[in-house]
């Protein structure tokens, strides 16, 4: 079991777990809890009623958030040609084909996030048991699989966010930091929370969402109410 410092401890003792609040009454939790000195992220995390164990029930893809999320991703790009100069122009850390595939196959994962051109797939996929593992496997089901290789790594570069639910039916994401502006904050998981909203299976029986809180770094979670 993880342990939690003393000054979570008194916060968790301190706040009612099991009371839901408004988004906005959210942030203003988690930032009036915020006495550590480094800028802490934000988190929400969401309990699906979905059966995770059934293929059409996956819940999963990517979101650029309005207002990002406060970070700036380590992208590399898997592509030849006159894709290698775009993509480096476009703020990719490494971007190579067969070279930088024998680099991560050796054991270098020094990144956030990789995208690859439909052409490269077939050299990347030797990769699947390094960067499965990792979260960090190309696919075209969040994007980072596509000919737009370009584009792709402005997006990532900028915050895009990826998710998929677990195991259990949880999917959570990083949604900013807390020195964003409430109003700002409010908007990323607002959209986060309609994104999801938005991928209801067609096979769900029961209710979609069942629980969302957030948290910070260093903070106990917040359940908000999602009636959006």
């Amino acid at each position: 079991m993880k342990k939690r410092s003393k000054r979570y401890q008194q916060l968790a003792k301190d706040h009612d777990g099991e009371a839901v609040v408004s988004i906005a009454d959210a942030v203003k939790t988690l930032k009036g809890w915020a006495s550590v000195k480094f800028d802490q992220s934000v988190e929400v995390a969401m309990h699906l009623g979905i059966d995770a164990r059934q293929a059409d029930q996956i819940v999963r893809g990517a979101i650029s958030l309005p207002h990002g999320i406060g970070k700036t991703l380590r992208v590399i790009a898997f592509c030849e040609g006159d894709e290698v100069a775009k993509a480096e122009a476009a703020g990719a850390i490494e971007v190579g084909g067969a070279e930088l595939v024998e680099k991560v196959q050796k054991g270098w994962l020094d990144f956030d996030v990789a995208i690859a051109h439909p052409r490269m797939m077939g050299q990347v996929g030797k990769l699947g048991r390094v960067l499965g593992p990792q979260g960090k496997m190309p696919s075209p089901k969040n994007g980072t699989v596509t000919p737009k290789v370009e584009a792709a790594v402005k997006d990532y570069v900028a915050g895009k966010v990826d998710f998929k639910n677990d195991a259990l039916g949880n999917v959570q994401a990083s949604v900013g930091k807390l020195s964003f502006d409430d109003n700002k904050l409010q908007d990323n998981i607002v959209d986060f929370v309609k994104t999801i909203k938005k991928l209801q299976p067609t096979t769900l029986k029961g209710q979609f969402i069942k629980k969302v809180a957030l948290s910070a770094t260093m903070s106990p979670s917040v359940i908000v109410d999602t009636d959006l």
